[in-house]
Formats: structure tokens, sequence, C-alpha cells
């Protein structure tokens, strides 16, 4: 043992020298150092250097100059100048010292109507009577062998003169364009319709027929004109084929890029159909919805159809839901269908009427607040305005709680409707680009006279939105912010200043106060910490320009969810979207 002990001693004497010169060899330094471990994948995304502006639950302007995004597509935090900046970025741009504002919330719309406008006659641009039968000729030709001809958009306001009731059309004219189709197409509004003789022929349509209580028949020499005001408008409308499911997918994929070129991420999509649902749900499941949609379903049926015992969820990563139910009490004024307290300055025998039988009403409302939906009343005049507050006063006496009552248009309001408003916290979604046309402003004056005032609801306690109402064009929320602090544009009206809304409290109501509206406020409208980075960048700093430079400013780009989605110059596509991901759950 010993002999072979001794004979490894050297073996293990030659390993241990040559580790202690290895150990020497190092230097502290070295032998300390240990691998560097690899970073781990940037998940965070930075907008930086822009001019940031949001509206804070105060009601006040927030700054910022830098957006941190999560991989989510979330704000995880609002920077400031003394803000430092992370170094490890999923990516990083220069905003180039623009505005960036939260993307607007379109209170009031119809999203797959102004689908529909883009693929049947759009009449919206015409400015005289004479181009819109030009424009009509020209669409029949193009569409020979079509069973109808369909379109959207006529509005004698816009054809440049002040009496726009001297213009108003006949189906003589339309017959001396075209009279071998039946064709039936309806105003700006959606309070008009305009038939040619072979229509109403088809609808059976006759000196004798009967005008609803809920709309009229505009006669001319002791004969139907062509003309249908409110509700009977249906007696034409409901023999018109509907759109095809393939028709109203289609008309879904051209609507949402024009809201998206006009700066809308999310809107209110009032009077949702079962077929319009199921619209929504198939391009879902597709990949294909890229705007945020709140629906508020046509009536009780749809609503239980739809919805069964209560609200969806929000589906397709905060891209749709069902919420409310949305019901239309009188129409518009230009159209003189609006319900007024007193009658119109130029009908004296006319003030317009209620659409729904009131204890009708109280029972469709009482049946949705039962499980939970919330309640959209569409009323324009005073008397409309005043049953709507009626009804809500009834109604929260039972249902109690964070209900969120919405008067939609609220044209004209008496003085105590608006504090008996207030007491409630009713919501009131307004539309003051409609101001902002001449024509459209001297219909309204015309109707109402000089002593009725109408335009935005100031002096409201409670949130104020702004919407679109687009079934066809969609309008620039840019100039409905300006409409609203008094701009008022080719109209020479000088508005004074206790109509007009602060520039913090126009932006709100096109952002937080209608995502407040839509029951969304904390996901979207403030870019606030955990809600969705959808934003704009301007071509200017609206917070310090006038109403008139608001109103012509420029979009440069449409962000959702930390994603570019629309640049100036660009057309995009419907075909994209990650919100299917979830499967619609």
């Amino acid at each position: 043992m010993k002999a072979s002990a001794l004979r490894v001693r050297p073996f293990l004497r030659l390993i241990l020298l040559s580790g202690a010169a290895c150990a020497l060899a190092l230097s502290p330094a070295q032998a300390r150092k240990k691998k560097a471990e690899p970073l781990p994948p940037a998940e965070n995304g930075l907008i930086d250097n822009v001019n940031g502006l949001s509206i804070g639950v105060d009601g006040r302007i927030s700054h910022f100059t830098g957006l941190l995004i999560d991989k989510e597509g979330r704000v995880k935090q609002r920077l400031s100048t003394q803000d430092k900046r992370p170094d490890h970025l999923r990516f990083r741009m220069d905003g180039k010292g623009r505005t960036l504002i939260p993307s607007f919330v379109d209170g009031h719309t119809s999203l797959i109507k102004t689908g529909i406008a883009r693929m049947t006659l759009d009449l919206s641009g015409a400015r005289s009577f004479a181009e819109t039968k030009a424009m009509i000729a020209a669409y029949a030709r193009e569409n020979q062998g079509r069973k109808w001809i369909l379109g959207r958009g006529w509005n004698p306001a816009g054809w440049g003169t002040e009496d726009s009731d001297a213009l108003l059309p006949t189906a003589a004219d339309l017959d001396a364009v075209i009279s071998d189709i039946p064709v039936w197409l309806e105003s700006a509004d959606g309070e008009m319709g305009w038939a040619n003789s072979l229509a109403m022929k088809q609808a059976a349509i006759s000196a004798t027929t009967q005008s609803p209580p809920t709309g009229r028949i505009i006669m001319a020499g002791g004969k139907p004109s062509g003309l249908f005001t409110g509700g009977a408008m249906d007696l034409i409308s409901h023999i018109i084929p509907p759109p095809a499911p393939k028709d109203r997918d289609v008309a879904l994929d051209k609507a949402q890029p024009l809201f998206l070129a006009a700066g809308i991420s999310s809107i209110a999509d009032m009077g949702t159909s079962l077929d319009d649902w199921q619209s929504l749900r198939r391009a879902g499941d597709r990949g294909a919805l890229r705007l945020r949609i709140s629906g508020y379903a046509s009536g009780i049926t749809d609503m239980v159809t739809i919805a069964g015992p209560g609200p969806t969820p929000w589906l397709y990563g905060d891209h749709l839901r069902l919420g409310g139910v949305h019901f239309t009490l009188d129409g518009s004024i230009a159209a003189r269908t609006a319900w007024l307290k007193a009658p119109y300055a130029d009908a004296p025998a006319e003030k317009g009427a209620m659409r729904i039988d009131t204890t009708r009403l109280r029972n469709q409302m009482s049946r949705a607040a039962m499980d939970g939906f919330q309640i959209a009343l569409s009323a324009s005049g005073d008397a409309a305005v005043e049953e709507a507050i009626y009804a809500i006063d009834e109604l929260a006496a039972t249902y109690e709680g964070d209900r969120r009552w919405r008067i939609e248009g609220a044209d004209i309001i008496a003085p105590n409707d608006k504090t008996r408003l207030n007491a409630h916290g009713a919501l009131v979604t307004a539309h003051p680009a409609l101001l902002v046309d001449p024509g459209e402003a001297a219909t309204l004056r015309r109707r109402l006279g000089a002593e009725r005032p109408f335009g935005i609801p100031i002096g409201l306690n409670s949130s104020l939105g702004l919407g679109s109402w687009a079934g066809g064009a969609v309008s620039s929320p840019f100039i409905s912010i300006a409409a609203a602090m008094g701009y008022r544009g080719n109209a020479q009206i000088i508005v004074p200043d206790t109509e007009r809304l602060s520039f913090a409290q126009a932006l709100a109501a096109h952002t937080i106060n209608a995502a407040y509206a839509i029951q969304a406020e904390k996901r979207i409208g403030a870019l606030e910490l955990g809600q969705w980075a959808d934003f704009l960048l301007l071509d200017r700093d609206i917070s310090t320009s006038t109403p008139d430079a608001i109103a012509a400013t420029r979009l440069m780009e449409h962000w959702m969810a930390g994603q570019r989605v629309w640049m100036a110059g660009e057309t995009i596509t419907t075909s994209e979207s990650p919100s299917a991901s979830d499967g619609g759950r």
C-alpha cells in the first residue's frame, strides 16, 4: 500500500502544480467575471418626441411627450420630458414634435348602412338639383338590368339655395330620368324617401293611401308626390329585397376604412339588427374587425336574439359588444318629423309626432333595463326630449345603479328640461357638424323661427358626447369639435360664447365622454395606464388653434393597439386583424 501510494504522489503533484499555474495566469477580474446573460426579447414600444394631449377625469388637458406601449398594445406609461426613456425597446418612433391625441369615439352612427350607401347610389356630393339628376341618370346607365335603383344622400339644403323647400323633388323628376326601373332614394338624414312612379305602383301607393300616424305621404295635386317622411317610408322600403349576407359583409368592409381615415377607432352602432350582428361576428371570426363596436340593438326582439339574458362581454380583443338597445322617439327637424311642443314656424299645422306609444316605450325600456341593458332614446324635438326625460324619471325610480341613460340628438331642449336631465345624469349625444353647412343652418332656422334655440345643449352637468350620425358619408370629428366651439363654416353666423364649448370640453365629448357613454372608459378614450393605445398623430396643435383651424386639421397617422392602421396618402383594407385570436370569446 505504501509503495503504491508513493507511486501516485508524483502524478498528483503534477496535477496540483498545473492547476496552480492556471490560477496564477488568470487576473483577479477575469477570475470573478461571469458570462453575460442574453437580454430577454424587447416587449415595449415607444412613440417619442410628441405633443401629447388627452383629457383627464377632472376635465383638464394632460400633456405628455412620449407614450410607452406594451406588447399587447396597451398604454404602459405616459412619459414627460423629465422621464428617462428605456433603452431596450421593441420599436421606437420619433413623432417629430407632432400632436398626439386619443383616437375619436363616434357616439352615434350606423355602420352597415354607411357601407351599403357606398354600394348603392351616393348622392351626398351633389351641390345642385341638376347635378343630383345627372348622377342618377349616370348611375342608371351604368347599372342596367338591376331590379331596383337604390341610393341615399340627397339633400336640398345643400343645393345652393336659401329656400330648400322650393327644390323638394318629385316622382315626375325621377320619371324623367328613369321610369322603367323602380327607384328609391333616401335623404341624407334618412328621414325622407324619394320614389319614382314605378316604385309607388309596385307598393300599391295611390291617392287613397292613408299616411301612417308616424309619417306622411306628401301630396301634390291630390296625388302622392313621390316623397315620404318618417314612418311613411316603410310603405316603400318594405317591398325592397333586403341586402344578402354577402352584401352586408362587403358593406362592412367598405365602411370601416371610412371611419379609420376620419380618426375614429370606436363607435356606438345605433339600431344593430340581427343581420348586422351576424355580419359583425363573421368579420370577427375571420379577423376583419378593425373598429371597436358597441352595438345597440334595433328593438327588444333583436336584443334578446343577439344577447340573450344580458349584455354580451367584449369579444374579439375588445372589438365587439352588444350592450344596449335603441328606441327612436321622433325624426328630424329638417324633414319636419321631429316632435315639437310648438308648431313649426314654416308649417303652423305641423308639430311632428311621437313614433312609439308612451306605454309601449316604457314597457320595452323596463324589459331591457331588468336584464341590465343600456337604453338609448333618439329624440330631436323638445317634446320628444321631454318625453324621454319623463320615461327616464319613471324607470330610474325602479332601476337604480349605473344605468347611463342616453338621449340621442336633443336638438332642442327646454331650459327646465336641462335641470331634469342633470338629476339622473342622463348622457346626451349631439351632432354639431350639421350646423356648419349654410343650407342646413338656414333650413333649421326656417323650421324653428328666430326664437327657438337649437344646436349644442350647453349647460349640462352630465356627460356630453358627439357623433357623426353617419348613414352614408362619415363627417370629420375635427369639424364636429370646431362646430361645438362655435365654428360655422361659410354660414357667417356669430355664435355667442354662451353657446360654445371650450376646447377641452369639445375634445372630451369626442373621446373620454363618448367612451363613457358606451361603457368603455376603462378601455379607451384617454390613453391612461392599461387602456388600448389607440391614438392619432396630427399636423397641428389643436389645443392652441382657432375653431377654423381645428376644422381644417389633417390626420397624419392612426394607430390602434400600438399598430399603425392608417397613414395619410395610403389606402387601407380590412382583411387583416389580430382580433380573432380569442375565437370571439
